[in-house]
């Protein structure tokens, strides 16, 4: 029987990585690495450089394939993500299927956490469902960029008696969440933090963690939504991509001490 691993593999920073994903890592026979489209290629190139540190021996091997477009632009996002996948699976299955050989064991590097917004799992499952190739799954965890995030800026996710909300900036666009008060915000293109009402709110934004090029930015939201959609855009820029999350909290206003401003780079 063919084997599957989707591994986390962390935030950013090679030393991030788990005992049980570096032992994964060592009993893979094909990595898959999926290139991204140009000026993204670092993102596989970081791939490469793990299982050049980690893995031990030379019997294994890596296939590249390049991920299918997804189109950003369509009004129906749901259905684009759906489309997107789809077509994803359409490679996966023949990846799967043509390059592993009975007994055999391949892995899917995945950033983060596999199992919070990341697609490698659904589209997996949906290669299996379709039943024209057979293989075993196991998911190996991940540091995710919650915990980086939160780690970085030396701060707990969550306060004593209080809920803890996982959105998007999609959603974030709707309106705070009326029933938290901490909210953590993921794949916001658009710097929706921009349009929330309560501009006391404090920020802990973070990009490129874990890496060289990590930036930090927090304080109170009034005082550095600018200075994020600045350094955001000049990152982005220079880059041609950009990972980044934050963390909007509503002070505490028992124990508030003023919101320092504070910014690092890595």
């Amino acid at each position: 029987m063919r084997r599957v691993s989707v591994i986390g593999i962390g935030a950013g920073d090679p030393d991030d990585l788990t005992v049980a994903a570096i032992k994964a890592l060592n009993a893979t026979d094909v990595f898959f690495v999926i290139q991204k489209p140009a000026r993204r290629d670092d993102l596989a190139s970081q791939r490469r450089e793990i299982i050049a540190r980690y893995v031990t021996g030379s019997s294994h091997r890596t296939v590249v394939v390049e991920d299918p477009v997804r189109d950003r632009s369509a009004t129906a996002y749901a259905e684009a993500v759906e489309d997107w996948r789809r077509r994803r699976a359409d490679v996966w299955e023949g990846l799967i299927g043509n390059e592993l050989a009975d007994g055999e064991r391949g892995a899917f590097l995945v950033w983060g956490d596999p199992a919070l917004y990341d697609s490698t799992i659904a589209v997996i499952d949906d290669v299996l469902a379709r039943g024209n190739v057979a293989f075993e799954l196991d998911v190996i965890p991940g540091i995710s960029c919650i915990a980086a995030l939160t780690a970085r800026h030396r701060i707990a996710l969550n306060r004593v008696g209080k809920p803890v909300q996982i959105t998007t900036g999609r959603r974030l666009a709707e309106g705070f969440p009326t029933d938290a008060d901490d909210v953590v915000v993921m794949l916001d293109a658009d710097c929706t933090f921009r349009a929330v009402g309560d501009r006391d709110l404090d920020i802990y934004w973070g990009a490129y963690i874990g890496t060289d090029d990590e930036i930090l930015v927090s304080g109170r939201l009034a005082d550095v939504a600018d200075e994020i959609v600045r350094v955001r855009g000049e990152a982005r820029e220079r880059k041609g991509w950009i990972m980044d999350t934050y963390l909007l909290r509503k002070p505490d206003r028992s124990r508030f001490r003023g919101a320092d401003k504070k910014r690092g780079t890595r």
